[in-house]
């Protein structure tokens, strides 16, 4: 492991810098489509590093760069990606590195990725005879927008020129202890769609229902009977969600209204339940508002795909981190209900995306992503980086390099 050792020894060395740039990040977040400063950063640090073919205004804000090995071997191209993008949200830390754009917070970890994978980049510009093909560098924007910017880049061609074989990401997590690296093959993330069903009724006083058919009523039959979708249609032994999160009908408190509207989400993590759960939902809808004199309408969009690693790669990503952190430190990670883009490059090409874990409950990092108290220990971008740049070797290596990994 004396690769692995050297690696942790250089990140402890710029880690430094790799918290600096982070909170530079967070002092200055931006919303999806909007990361004009971070992009200028992220392009003057790739620049300053000497990485080559440096590319900006992809899918308006993201940025590219190349890393090209020197030793001999198959030629093949492995993409690191990050995301940049802040939420429109108000931050309520008390820290000197405290949000500077009101409304606006890095509250998922977007500032600690860019940084790392900078730092990810500074190592392996100084490691380019250790591996043979090509590092591509991707900054992403708007990973946490509507439609996101993984699907626009790949649009844009960021996986070839060159020719991208192999895909890798991480997410920091602060409900996992720093110092851990979460892992599995198979999904890992669930797809994200969304859903609004328009219920037409009768209105009429609310003091002579007879007279009506009521919108009400017949939402919250559906909401009720949607429940079903999971309990009744789907094998009990995979996950979905269904969740109402929202209803609209009225204003008066005597007055049904004519109409209501219910929205919510749906998470899956394989291509038969997405299809299974939008077919009955508009089954569900329009029966029941049919059966109680109404009418529905359902309008189901599929947002993210689910998120789902390639087995051989989720091992190659394990190998690496017991090498960085130990195999004590290195979990299998329980697929989570909440969506990422990353996904869109994980159809394309095999690959991995794996969580390091950020938290540490005596620092008080303890809330969790989207929160207005939400932060990093930054002692997490030694083994996020650390994991990474050992995963690149390892996928490139040259042949002395495998050697010395042992």
């Amino acid at each position: 492991m004396a690769v692995s050792r050297q690696i942790r020894a250089e990140v402890d060395e710029i880690l430094p810098g790799i918290i600096a740039d982070r909170r530079w990040l967070h002092e200055n977040p931006e919303l999806g489509f909007e990361e004009t400063k971070t992009a200028e950063f992220v392009r003057q640090r790739l620049e300053s590093l000497g990485v080559e073919d440096i590319r900006t205004g992809i899918a308006k804000t993201g940025v590219t760069g190349l890393i090209r090995g020197t030793a001999e071997g198959s030629g093949k191209t492995v993409l690191l990606r990050a995301d940049m993008d802040g939420l429109p949200i108000d931050e309520e830390n008390d820290v000197d590195y405290k949000s500077q754009t009101e409304g606006v917070m890095h509250a998922c970890g977007h500032d600690g990725h860019t940084a790392m994978l900078l730092g990810v980049a500074r190592l392996l510009m100084e490691r380019r005879d250790q591996f043979s093909g090509n590092v591509k560098l991707l900054f992403q924007p708007s990973e946490e927008a509507y439609g996101g910017g993984a699907k626009p880049m790949i649009e844009a061609g960021v996986l070839e020129d060159p020719h991208v074989d192999a895909v890798f990401g991480q997410h920091l997590l602060s409900h996992m202890p720093v110092g851990t690296i979460w892992i599995t093959g198979g999904p890992v993330q669930a797809s994200a769609d969304m859903f609004k069903i328009r219920i037409q009724g009768k209105g009429g006083h609310g003091a002579m229902p007879h007279g009506t058919v009521d919108p009400i009523q017949i939402a919250m039959q559906i909401g009720t009977a949607l429940q079903t979708i999971v309990s009744r249609n789907v094998d009990p032994m995979e996950q979905v969600v269904v969740s109402v999160c929202n209803i609209h009908a009225g204003k008066a408190d005597n007055v049904i209204p004519d109409t209501a509207e219910l929205g919510g989400t749906v998470r899956t993590f394989t291509p038969e339940n997405r299809d299974l759960a939008e077919r009955r939902m508009k089954e569900i809808a329009t029966g029941i508002a049919a059966s109680m004199g109404g009418s529905a309408e359902v309008r189901y969009t599929r947002g993210y795909p689910p998120t789902v690693n390639d087995d051989a790669m989720a091992d190659l990503v394990w190998d690496a981190a017991v090498k960085v952190v130990g195999e004590e430190n290195v979990h299998k990670m329980t697929p989570m209900m909440p969506a990422e883009d990353f996904s869109y490059f994980l159809e394309e090409r095999p690959g991995t995306y794996f969580m390091t874990g950020c938290g540490n409950e005596e620092k008080g990092i303890v809330w969790p992503h989207h929160h207005p108290r939400f932060d990093i220990d930054e002692d997490a971008f030694q083994f996020g980086v650390a994991t990474m740049v050992q995963t690149v070797l390892d996928y490139l290596g040259s042949t002395e390099t495998g050697t010395t990994n042992g």
